[in-house]
Order: C-alpha cells, then structure tokens, then sequence
C-alpha cells in the first residue's frame, strides 16, 4: 500500500468514529427529550412549573448535542495516529509519518513510512471498527427514558393544578329522611375560604373538604348556594347557640376567626348535617440553640479576651428581630458595678431559620481581669411568640484571686500577693511585642533589658522564702541555669572576709564529712515552708530564670511562655499555703437526763391536726346518667321521647371534651346523632351506634378510685395443715 493509500485510510477510520459517536451522542440527547416532550405531553401548560421542567429538559437536551457535535468534529488525523498507535504494536509507533509527504522525508524514514503503509494494511481487518465505544450505558439511559415517559404517558388524565374539575364539596345529611329529600331544600353548592393571619404571610386559599384544619387566628368564610330559600341556615358549633348566616345575593354567608378547635354542622330548616372537624395549627413561638459557647466559660490569663458565638434561630412563620443582651458586672464585695447592653447579631428582614456567628471582643465592652459578662439571645416571631434563651456566663481570670472550695470558711493568708508583680511583667512584655515593629532597635533593647531587671528583682523577692539571700543559692538545682553562665558570677578571691571553700584544703576532716552532716543553719532549711510548697516555688523561681535570660537577650517572644509559667506555679504556692480557721457554731446546752432520760413524758406534744371540707365533685353528671340508659337500652328496656334531652346533654358534655382532639370522637357524636333521630323516628335503635357512643363515653369518664377489698385466699389441704400445727 502506498503512503497516499494510508493517509486515506486514516481519513476513512475518522469519518467511522465521527459517525459513531455522533450516534451515541443522539441518542443521549434523545432520552432527555423524550422525557420532556412526555411531560409536556401529559400536562400541556396547565401547570407554569412542570411546563419550565419540560422546556428546561428538551432545550437541554438540544444544546448538549450541538455541544457533542462540535466537540467530536475537532477529532484531527493526529489523534487518529496516536490513537492507532496505541492500540497495534506492529505500526511500531510511526503512524504519524503516513501524515508527512515523502518529500520532506530523508532515506530512514521513507523506508519507515512504506514500512508502516504496508503494516496498516494487514494490522487492520475490513468492516471491522478500530474505536471501540461503550455503547452499553447509552443504551440503558434510552431505555430508563422510554419506561419514565410511558410512566408520564399511563398517569390519571386529571387536571393537578385544575381545581374545577375536581368533584365539588359536598356535606352530608345523614337525619334527612328519603321522602322529604326531594321536597326539602339542599345545598347546591358550599365554598369554604380560609384566609390566614397575616402573620403567617400566606395567601386566602380554599378548602378541599369540610373538615378543616387552619392557622391559629385564621379567618374562615363559608358561602352556601341553596337550590330555594331557606327559612333558617345556621351553623352550629360545639353543640352551641346557633351562628345564623347572612344571606347575600341568593347566597348564605358566614365568616369568623378561630383559635380554638371545634366541632360544627350546618343546620338547614332544622336538618342538621354530619359534624365535621376545625382543627388550630398553634403558632409555635421561636427556638434557639447555642452550640458555642458552654453556658460557663473562663477565659485564661494570656488567651484572647473574646468571645464567638454561635446560634442556630428558627420559627414556623418567620422571625421579626433577635438581638442579644450582655450584661457586664466589674468589680467585687459590695463594690460590684452592672452595666447593661443590647449587641445586635445583624438580623435584619424575616427569616425562617437564622444562623448566628458572631465574636464579641471582650475588651471593647470594657472588661479586664476579673469581670464577668452575663448574656443571653431573645427573639420574636411575626405574632406573640418571644423566646430568650438560657443565660451564659463569660469570665475573665482574675490572677491576683485564688480560688478555693473553702471559701465560706475565714482564712488567713501569710504569704504577700507579689502575684500582680509577676501579671505586670507578662503585660509589659506583650506591649512591648505588640510594639515592636514601631519601635527602634536601641529603644527595643533597652525595655527588654529593664523587663529582665524587673524580672531580677521579682526572682530575688521570692527566693528570700526560699532563704537564698544572695545570688549563690537561686536557680534550678542552687546554682546558675543552663545559658547563664557567667550572667550573674561575681569575682572573688581569699582576702574578702569570708568562706571561699575553692581556697580551702579539699583533703581536711571538714571537707570530707561535710556532705554526710545534718545542719541547721543552711539557708535553704531556714523557711516554714513544707517540701512540696518548697519545690512548686524553686520551680517557678526556675521560670523566672529562663524568662530574665530572654528578656535581657533580646528574645521577648520566648520569655512569654516562660512568664505564664511562673505565674501559673506561684499562684499555685498561694493555693497550698492558705491557712483557714474553723467556723463558730451553736453549742446547745446539755439534757438533764436524770429527769428527762426514759420518762416517756408526752404531755407537752401534740400531733398537728387539719380538718378541710372537700366537696366531692361529680364530673361528666349527664354522661353517667346516659351511660345507665344504654345499659336499660341493652337489656331491652323500652325508650321514651324524654330521652332525647338527656342524650342531647350528653353530647354536649362529649362535644366539650372532644375539643383539643375532635377527630377521635367524630364518628361518636355522628352516632349519637344517629340514636336521637332514631328515637324521633320510633323506630329501632341502631345497636352499633350504641356500642361506639358507649365506648366513647367511657373513655371520658375519668379512672375510678380504687377501694380497699378483702383479699380471698384459697389454700391447699397442706397448707392448712401446716397452718394448724402454728397454730397449737
């Protein structure tokens, strides 16, 4: 085959892919179609968001194929020669010379091209593809579109967003009877309009079905078409006075606000319809959670002064406002001073859910060390609803303050409060941090140098109860720390007047018995302090050491932690060496027990006596009488027109009870219904309405007492046997 032969080749293999990725592409754009046009289909434009779904899928689905097409038409033939070099071996990685004319080839690399021409003849098989396509997956989302658009296609024909196709409401006259239906007057049609509070931020919509179920304060309007006037057309609630309705145009109309649940029917011309349910949605006030912080937090000596705060707000309806209110106290005793703020969280508009992330910089309320900040986060809903959460209490340390489970005792303290020496060291230092790049280089220096004065100074104060009066004794292990070799020595020599034992002769009695001797006048022995008070001390004197070392080198960023250390030990020594006295008491005078001890003299005791008069009150009187009557109904007694009034009561009774849950005696008081009319009638009871009303009655009733009975006890013959011998 000739170089020209291969190049047409080539051109040939990228028509195929072209072709047969085209094909894929279309296919993929198809599903997504297919869904869109089923959809459209179904609905046509009834309903504004699915026609935007179904629009939204077969644009898409257009788009995403032009897209595919340009993409799969900047395929060149270099691609093609990478491409097939890859995949056969014996092209030996030179399919992209068949692309160059043999002209611009020298001898090496014509013989390599005819040799490639001749290898792409045999390497590749006609009518056999050289891309291999995953064709699967295209084929398994064509066909989840057909079934999901056959699915669309078989759903009901009705209307969802069209209402007036819908059957209309209807209420339902159960005491009506067949003979008097055709002459009586009926309720064509009924319109039920519920119109919510405006707190709520909905919009009027209308009822579906009689039994309703509205915001707290909702507005509901009744609109009654009749097919003839009416002499009477009364709404009835809770078994109550009648609410008549006005009428209007040929129309009865009816509209009240609602708080509270009941139970209603419609009473036409005295035919009264079934009870239907008025259920309140309860407008639920705000809730606040706050994760961060804990409801107690100490902030530590050296740690930021601020404070983040997090919270998470939300209310059914939506929130009005939130804030939060802080409360700063300073100072202590009687001395104590409350300032008072509101810090907004930046809530603004309303919102349903609302997240507060909010960091409160301590120092700019004005608080120090020692003062505590109290707050809390309040908020309020479009209605009533308030919330205030729990209060959360912030304090600042307050180092010159130990604190103590003993502190209602009195205590006295014999060691003096240097501690604010030491905090004032730290403050200084991180001034001195904090102004750094401000200040010159000498200015620097010098402050680092007169911190680690400072420091010197505070070191020497707190070794005097140690009793290193001098420089020899003090530092960690009685000597000079690491790195301060030579900072603090001193040069002596023999004829100063006083010991040098470097001078002394290291071979004499004293020299060699000194470490095995127990004395009394070492300066380390001469304090009151206990071993483990002595050693917290001896290391905070350690700190004091490292800290002077890097202040008067320079290094104030390391002395820092050095410093937090000390302070934190030395207010650990105050701790240990408080001293407390016991608390005073009563000290009753003692019994005469010769004349009191095994008397048994109760004359002067008296047992509290209380007497009340407690009226017994009879709960639920008409429904216990009405509970006998079906208990004489079930033994066959006859019933008379009298009874009518007493079940009538009782239904009232039941309809008041049933209010905070109207639909679980629905069915009962439609039974009840069911039993007047039957008596009104003359004819036989309806014998389930009685086993329904009766169930629902005792459900009301509350739980009786229980009274004490004698306890029968049935023994076998061994038993009493055994009872027997006791016995003699």
């Amino acid at each position: 085959m000739s170089p020209q032969d291969s190049l047409h080749t080539l051109q040939h293999i990228r028509r195929d892919y072209i072709r047969a990725k085209v094909w894929l592409y279309t296919l993929q754009a198809l599903a997504v179609v297919l869904v869109g046009v089923a959809i459209l289909y179904k609905w046509k434009l009834e309903v504004p968001l699915l026609v935007a779904a179904a629009v939204s899928l077969m644009a898409g689905g257009v788009l995403y194929l032009i897209w595919a097409w340009r993409s799969v038409q900047q395929t060149d033939l270099q691609q093609v020669a990478r491409h097939l070099n890859r995949t056969y071996p014996q092209l030996e990685d030179s399919a992209g010379l068949l692309l160059r004319p043999t002209s611009e080839l020298n001898l090496l690399a014509r013989l390599q091209q005819q040799r490639v021409a001749n290898q792409l003849q045999t390497a590749i098989p006609e009518k056999q593809s050289v891309f291999h396509l995953q064709k699967k997956p295209t084929y398994m989302a064509l066909g989840i579109a057909v079934l999901v658009a056959a699915g669309i296609a078989a759903l009901p024909s009705a209307s969802v967003a069209d209402a007036s196709t819908a059957a209309p409401m209807q209420l339902d006259f159960p005491d009506t009877p067949a003979a008097v239906a055709d002459t009586a007057v009926a309720i064509q049609e009924i319109e039920i309009t519920v119109t919510p509070p405006a707190y709520t931020g909905r919009k009027a919509y209308q009822a579906e079905q009689p039994n309703l179920r509205v915001e707290q304060s909702a507005t509901v309007s009744w609109r009654i078409a009749t097919n003839r006037p009416a002499r009477s057309l009364e709404l009835v609630l809770n078994e109550g006075k009648p609410i008549p309705l006005q009428s209007q145009n040929g129309r009865y109309t009816l509209s009240q606000a609602f708080t509270e649940p009941a139970l209603y029917h419609i009473a036409v011309n005295g035919q009264k319809s079934a009870y239907y349910t008025l259920e309140i949605i309860p407008d639920e006030a705000p809730t606040i959670q706050i994760t961060k912080p804990e409801q107690y937090t100490e902030i530590l000596f050296g740690d930021p002064q601020r404070v983040t705060i997090r919270a998470e707000l939300s209310d059914d309806y939506g929130l009005r406002d939130a804030n939060m209110i802080a409360t700063v106290a300073k100072g202590s005793g009687e001395a104590v001073k409350f300032r008072e703020e509101k810090i907004s969280l930046g809530f603004s508009g309303q919102h349903r859910n609302f997240s507060v992330n909010k960091t409160i910089d301590l120092q700019k309320l004005g608080m120090s060390y020692g003062d505590e900040l109290y707050f809390y986060v309040q908020a309020w809903d479009n209605h009533r609803g308030y919330t205030r959460s729990e209060t959360y209490f912030v304090q600042i340390e307050d180092t010159t303050i130990v604190e103590s489970m003993d502190d209602l005792t009195m205590g006295v303290n014999p060691v003096p409060e240097y501690f604010r020496s030491q905090r004032q060291i730290i403050i200084d230092t991180e001034k001195l941090i904090k102004e750094q790049k401000s200040l010159s280089r000498t200015v620097f220096e010098e402050r680092g140098n007169n911190l680690g004065v400072d420091q010197k100074l505070l070191r020497l104060r707190y070794g005097k109860f140690l009793g290193e009066e001098f420089e020899s004794g003090i530092g960690p292990g009685g000597g000079i720390p690491e790195g301060e070799e030579g900072h603090e020595e001193e040069e002596h020599f023999a004829g100063d007047g006083h010991d040098h034992p470097e001078f002394e002769d290291q071979t004499s009695v004293e020299a060699l018995l000194d470490p095995y001797l127990h004395k009394h006048d070492q300066e380390e022995a001469a304090t009151f302090f206990e071993p483990a008070v002595k050693a917290k001390l001896k290391g905070a004197l350690a700190q004091m050491w490292e800290a002077e070392l890097r202040l008067r080198t320079h290094r104030p960023k390391e002395a820092l932690p050095y410093e937090y250390k000390a302070l934190r030990m030395l207010k650990e020594v105050q701790q240990s060496t408080r001293a407390y006295a016991a608390k005073t008491g009563f000290d009753p005078p003692p019994l005469k027990e010769p004349e009191k001890r095994l008397t048994g003299d109760l004359s002067k005791i008296k047992a509290p006596t209380e007497r009340r008069t407690i009226e017994a009150e009879t709960k639920l009187p008409h429904t216990r009488q009405a509970l006998q009557w079906l208990e004489r109904q079930k033994q066959g007694s006859r019933y008379s027109q009298q009874d009518v009034a007493l079940l009538e009561r009782a239904g009232q009774e039941l309809a008041q009870e049933a209010l905070a849950k109207p639909g679980r005696y629905l069915r009962a008081m439609q039974d009840l219904r069911t039993l007047i009319a039957d008596i009104n009638a003359n004819r036989a009871l309806c014998s389930n309405c009685l086993i329904t009303v009766e169930r629902a009655w005792y459900e009301l009733l509350p739980p009786a007492k229980p009274s004490p009975q004698k306890q029968g006890t049935t023994r076998s013959r061994l038993a009493r046997g055994y009872l027997q011998e006791l016995e003699r």
